[in-house]
């Protein structure tokens, strides 16, 4: 049973959100007892957001719900097509109490540029903003205080029309659920292995790669269940066979000896928010950073020459990772020592710092979500 309460007043969006409170949510013990130790994306909150979008009433019904199964027809075309999108951010406690999220803007921007190349509606900024507050308005109390911990947010976007034939759907759904996650990293960060794909790509040349779509991610789990039989954690895949992409779910830097920072250039690299944050501070320190496309070779030779003294990886979950060695058919590239990881794990203490508010945000990345 659910209790309906009124419609709350229209928010600064625009938007009037209808609210349904779950009367089976959680109890303070219970919620207490998973925010103990909640893993990642194993426990859910207790409430989700959506809103409906039709090619003739636009963005519409914007609702809170009890967290539960989406009812689906066998038909619906995410299920026959794949048009679907989503994003990834986290809310974050400060000392203060109060919850904040980092650079959501340009999470929705991203949700906007993955919905044109997947032929969807793109959902206004301030409606992603929004949605964001509403959630948090009712499941705040989600939002663990412990160290290194956050809520992870999971915003996402599909085709829910009934129809079989190859054309964007004139019916979509937009949702967003919540999910408490633990430290990324139990005793320390440590540096990660990586497997060279030689065999698979994780996207080509006009396809989806620079989209946050689901398909992108299908296609690296049987790469990334080779990579764990090679003993690795990640994947790396390349761009025609030899340049540097991206790992199955993280961009890639490389640190040379001389400080300059190098990110590969790609048309079917994700926009990594969580990179263009960490280049932006090793900018601030007077590091150069080159945006460019990089070969396979050029990892391997800096790396024997000395040239290349370090590489890590860099995303929302585990926000910046040494990368100790990488791992190929026929060769090994190994990073170790103090100089491998030190930048990583410094640019790591301040961006996480910003985002649990004990760094000062000189930026203006973070936007308050319970106000």
């Amino acid at each position: 049973m659910t209790i309906n309460l009124p419609l709350q007043a229209p928010s600064a969006a625009g938007l009037t959100w209808a609210v349904t409170r779950n009367d089976e949510a959680k109890t303070d013990a219970e919620r207490d007892a998973i925010l103990a130790d909640p893993g990642f994306g194993n426990h859910f909150t207790d409430h989700m957001v959506d809103l409906c979008w039709s090619e003739k009433g636009g963005w519409h019904r914007p609702r809170v719900s009890p967290y539960g199964p989406i009812q689906l027809e066998p038909s619906a075309a995410v299920l026959h097509y794949a048009q679907e999108i989503f994003e990834g951010l986290k809310a974050y406690r400060h000392a203060d109490g109060s919850i904040w999220s980092f650079r959501p803007y340009e999470n929705a921007a991203r949700l906007q540029r993955s919905a044109a190349r997947l032929a969807l509606p793109e959902l206004p900024s301030e409606y992603f903003i929004d949605s964001l507050k509403q959630l948090i308005a009712v499941d705040g109390s989600w939002v663990p205080n412990a160290p290194e911990t956050s809520l992870y947010l999971r915003p996402f976007m599909f085709a829910k029309e009934a129809f079989l034939g190859v054309r964007p759907a004139k019916k979509v759904a937009y949702y967003l659920i919540a999910s408490p996650a633990g430290a990324y990293f139990h005793g320390g960060v440590q540096p990660v292995s990586i497997w060279l794909s030689t065999r698979y790509a994780r996207a080509g040349k006009g396809g989806t790669g620079a989209a946050k779509t689901g398909g992108n991610y299908a296609s690296s789990l049987l790469p990334q269940a080779e990579a764990a039989q090679h003993g690795c954690q990640q994947v790396l895949f390349l761009d025609e066979g030899k340049y540097l992409e991206e790992l199955g779910g993280m961009n890639v830097v490389l640190v040379y000896r001389d400080g300059t920072v190098v990110t590969p250039e790609s048309d079917s690299i994700l926009e990594g928010i969580t990179r263009d944050s960490v280049l932006q501070l090793a900018k601030d320190r007077g590091h150069v950073v080159e945006s460019r496309k990089v070969t396979i070779d050029e990892w391997r030779e800096g790396a024997a020459s000395g040239d290349i003294v370090g590489a890590f990886a860099c995303g929302t979950a585990a926000v910046v990772t040494p990368i100790g060695r990488l791992l190929a058919e026929d060769f090994e590239i190994v990073h170790s020592g103090p100089q491998a990881t030190e930048l990583a794990l410094s640019l790591r203490e301040e961006l996480t710092g910003i985002q649990y508010g004990r760094v000062e945000d000189r930026h203006g990345w973070m936007t308050r979500l319970d106000a």
